[in-house]
């Protein structure tokens, strides 16, 4: 988050370079480009800041900016290199934060979902918390740890949102059986080609405390997968 916030901030500097030059060197172009591509700016760059949870203090901010374009910046680079390390601090603890409340709420309402699920027909469990449903019974082989598999499936949450799909991308996906998330694993060790599955699969089976950074996966996040083996190679 420090880095984008730092790259989005060495992009203002640049921009603004770019203006003083264009002011220097020829008038404004017609319609006032500069003054719409500065505004553009502005709007791009605050809401990069919003959507990484970044609470700038506005006033401070464009103190810094205005100080900067006239050279009037009374802080040494050692103060303003303090100040960054510190606001960097800040930014992390508010995100570990935001990142244990989200986990702690997600895993509440996963363990909720599974406890209902879990008396639905059809559904069964397994030892480890796995859940799943057979859709369509196959009469292929069962692949082992050790095998590749060849697969269609869609990965939702449980409130619907979908973050993963072959089926969307229009292709099949290939892998090894112990190169994915255990409770796929599993799963795919008490499938038969030609099944047709559903897996209700607790957190701690899926991607526990730490999701990929960037993905609509919350931390401690149940997920639902339909999944259809297609094929097994050992």
């Amino acid at each position: 988050m420090f880095k984008q916030m730092i790259m989005s901030c060495m992009m203002l500097g640049l921009f603004s370079l770019a203006v003083i030059a264009q002011d220097e060197e020829k008038p404004a172009a017609k319609g006032d480009v500069v003054k719409e591509g500065s505004y553009a700016f502005g709007v791009n760059f605050m809401n990069n800041m919003k959507s990484q949870g970044v609470d700038l203090d506005l006033q401070a901010f464009f103190q810094g900016v205005n100080d900067s374009a006239s050279d009037k910046v009374e802080k040494s680079e050692q103060e303003l290199q303090a100040a960054f390390i510190a606001f960097q601090q800040a930014l992390q603890q508010m995100a570990e934060k935001k990142a244990a409340m989200a986990g702690e709420e997600n895993k509440k309402k996963g363990e909720a979902y599974l406890a209902a699920n879990a008396k639905k027909e059809g559904v069964k469990t397994t030892k480890s918390g796995l859940q799943y449903k057979v859709v369509k019974a196959g009469t292929g082989k069962t692949p082992t740890a050790t095998s590749k598999v060849t697969t269609h499936y869609e990965g939702k949450l449980i409130d619907g949102t979908i973050f993963d799909s072959s089926y969307k991308r229009g292709a099949p996906a290939t892998f090894g059986v112990n190169q994915v998330i255990a409770g796929w694993t599993e799963a795919l060790q008490l499938m038969k080609e030609g099944d047709q599955w559903e897996l209700y699969i607790p957190s701690d089976l899926a991607y526990g405390a730490n999701p990929r950074p960037g993905s609509p996966i919350g931390p401690n996040a149940t997920l639902i997968f339909k999944i259809e083996l297609i094929k097994v190679d050992d």
